[in-house]
């Protein structure tokens, strides 16, 4: 029976718990077996936190034993992108730039999920500063992806989802700057949610790019979703009850966000799009221009954002990084001051301009990601197709960062296809219920 628990969700295990059925110290007992049992073990953690787990499971115990339990995670294991600091614990942010940096104090989304009772199994690999898509990381590991073992898992947070897709965590932690939460989800069949820009603290979380970065969890449910933001947040538990689709208008962003999809996206967002049609979501289909006139600011924002940030450590010593990266943060350097504010200020002209656009919308919908997991080998082997690949995977995440929104990804229930809601600027709760209801439409028998 115990085995069972690795594959189930973070709310079930949080209901066992409740119900006596289940022990958190047994259950986190089982869970550090499967990881150091696990061939993927060292592929997927970068550490394991034996000591830190078996502690806060044992306290844990006590409170549910003396009917204290703190919430319904209370006991609950989890693992963290090894760029969230943890007191005493190295926090290398997949880069060697890092190595031996070892924080003296938990990040606060962190502490807050310890002061909410869950339990920190580790941390896990990630792409280099958090500077891909795709989670493929020759300076560290890189994990396989849980659908094809000679693909990437997705990035930047690509342990975080891996840990969960191979039943070693019951939820990972990571972060989203363009779309490191949702990719890695959507291409390890799980639940992503990025939320706003701000609504989480980035205290203690190594950045990437300051004005885009958030935090958000990588799980198997909308309904662990909901929870993991209460318990990174400390506010209460968004209320899923009773959600449905009935009336629900969603728009398709055609202009962007369907383009250039591969063939087996596009069959299965399509299908996802009829269950939710069926389930009684009304369904319109426009390009957005204001999406369409923002993609191209990408290039300047995130890249000056980062290289401004990392510039000094980078060009130290820029043979210690990987060369797609090292390029992808120098970048940087070709825009002016000029560049990077006259792109700001046209980002939030357009930011304003999408929501009256869309306020008549539940969400925008779009396939998470419009390719498949790419090829691990040609990526190390084929510079075009990186490039190629790793801007395809971020573009129809990417949106929802450039216009500031909040976004849930969804397995479409064709694997490694997710099909993603973008809802206005912290509105996770109507988005999170509208995700229950979407998710409860895309269960294939």
């Amino acid at each position: 029976m115990s085995q069972e628990w690795l594959f189930m969700s973070a709310s079930e295990l949080g209901r066992g718990i409740d119900h006596s059925e289940i022990d958190p110290l047994r259950l986190t007992e089982v869970y550090l077996a499967a990881i150091d049992g696990h061939n993927l073990r060292d592929r997927i953690y970068t550490v394991v936190t034996h000591d830190r787990a078996l502690t806060e499971a044992g306290a844990a115990a006590e409170r549910a034993r003396a009917g204290q339990r703190l919430g319904l995670l209370d006991g609950v294991p989890i693992s963290w992108k090894d760029l969230f600091d943890s007191a005493g614990v190295a926090t290398e942010a997949g880069t060697g730039y890092l190595k031996g940096r070892v924080p003296t104090r938990d990040a606060v989304v962190l502490d807050n999920a310890t002061k909410a009772g869950l339990v920190c199994l580790g941390k896990t690999h990630m792409s280099e500063l958090a500077f891909s898509g795709l989670g493929y990381n020759p300076v560290t590991e890189t994990p396989p992806c849980v659908n094809d073992a000679e693909a990437v898992p997705g990035g930047s947070s690509s342990g975080a989802a891996t840990s969960v897709a191979f039943g070693l965590a019951a939820c990972g932690i990571g972060s989203d700057t363009g779309g490191s939460v949702r990719i890695p989800s959507a291409w390890n069949d799980l639940v992503g949610l990025k939320t706003t820009h701000g609504l989480l603290s980035l205290e203690g979380v190594v950045p990437l790019c300051e004005t885009f970065d958030t935090v958000g969890p990588l799980c198997r449910s909308v309904e662990d979703a909901a929870h993991m933001l209460a318990a990174l947040s400390g506010d209460k538990v968004a209320d899923l009850t009773s959600a449905g689709l009935q009336g629900k208008r969603l728009l398709v962003e055609t202009g962007t966000g369907m383009q250039d999809l591969r063939d087996n996206v596009r069959d299965g967002f399509e299908a996802a799009i009829a269950r939710l049609q069926e389930a009684g979501a009304i369904i319109k289909r426009a390009e957005i221009p204001d999406v369409t006139a923002a993609m191209p600011l990408s290039a300047c924002l995130f890249t000056v954002d980062a290289y401004a940030k990392w510039q000094g450590v980078i060009e130290a010593d820029p043979g210690l990084m990987f060369s797609e990266i090292l390029e992808r943060f120098r970048a940087g350097a070709n825009f002016s001051g000029v560049d990077y504010v006259k792109g700001w200020m046209q980002l939030r002209d357009l930011r304003k301009s999408y929501l009256a656009g869309v306020a008549e919308y539940d969400a925008v919908v779009v396939p998470t990601s419009p390719i498949m997991p790419p090829n691990v080998k040609r990526l190390a082997a084929d510079h075009d197709y990186y490039v190629t690949e790793n801007l395809l995977a971020l573009r129809n995440t990417r949106i929802g960062n450039l216009m500031g929104l909040a976004g849930l990804s969804l397995p479409s229930g064709t694997p490694s296809v997710g099909i993603m809601l973008l809802a206005n600027p912290l509105a996770e709760a109507r988005l999170l219920r509208l995700g229950a209801a979407a998710e409860a439409a895309l269960v294939v028998d």
